[in-house]
């Protein structure tokens, strides 16, 4: 990860929003180009007064909603069967997409539905392949948009404070990426938790209310 910043900022000039509307667009389909290393140099040439913070932030979260939507579409025409197969290719391994990445993602989307384009968006690994999975599942495409954007601007809106506060420092940037994503994993698993017990409390509210009905109809 070190090696890969230092090889960014070695080339940060070139960087305008663009190349972060286009790198981040392939981070979120198919292509394993780290967002830390997209965003966070951009947003210092933003405190430098080279580009405006804001437009980084845009560009970074329609370039992740137009790769997620291409991974939407991909495996909704494409199908889970066909998906599988393709992960199982050269092509794909030199992607460094494995059958037990999209495993990994499909059982995170079957067990925890809609919310988990949203919470996926924020988890490493998970976050790349979430939209394989609502494709396959053929999820309403206005809900995974709106999931999606969530957990796109909260995701991007954190690497650009990163990168703008913390941008100079390259050692100080990649430990706190490290610490950020511990921190998001650990949310995620906490807001799940979360939302499986609400489920739980609503289901036997509904069933306290059926046989309420009962007893009285």
């Amino acid at each position: 990860m070190e090696i890969l910043i230092s090889f960014v900022f070695a080339y940060i000039n070139t960087l305008n929003y663009g190349f972060v509307f286009l790198l981040m667009a392939l981070e979120s389909s198919l292509v394993p180009f780290p967002s830390e290393i997209i965003v966070p140099p951009a947003a210092f040439m933003a405190q430098q007064g080279d580009l405006s913070i804001s437009g980084v932030v845009v560009a970074g979260i329609l370039g992740s909603m137009v790769g997620a939507v291409f991974n939407y579409f991909l495996a909704y025409y494409l199908g889970r069967t066909l998906i599988y197969r393709w992960v199982e290719t050269k092509m794909a391994k030199a992607l460094l997409i494995n059958k037990r990445k999209l495993e990994k993602s499909e059982k995170f989307f079957l067990k925890y539905g809609k919310i988990s384009t949203f919470i996926g968006r924020l988890i490493p690994v998970v976050r790349q392949l979430i939209s394989l999975p609502a494709g396959f599942s053929r999820m309403n495409f206005k809900s995974f948009c709106l999931f999606t954007f969530l957990g796109s601007s909260i995701w991007v809106i954190i690497l650009a404070f990163l990168g703008y506060f913390f941008g100079s420092n390259q050692e100080l940037l990649s430990e706190y990426y490290k610490e950020i994503s511990f921190l998001f994993l650990f949310l995620g698993i906490a807001f799940l938790f979360i939302s499986l017990i609400i489920k739980k409390i609503r289901r036997k509210e509904k069933k306290k209310k059926k046989t309420f009905l009962r007893r009285f109809f």
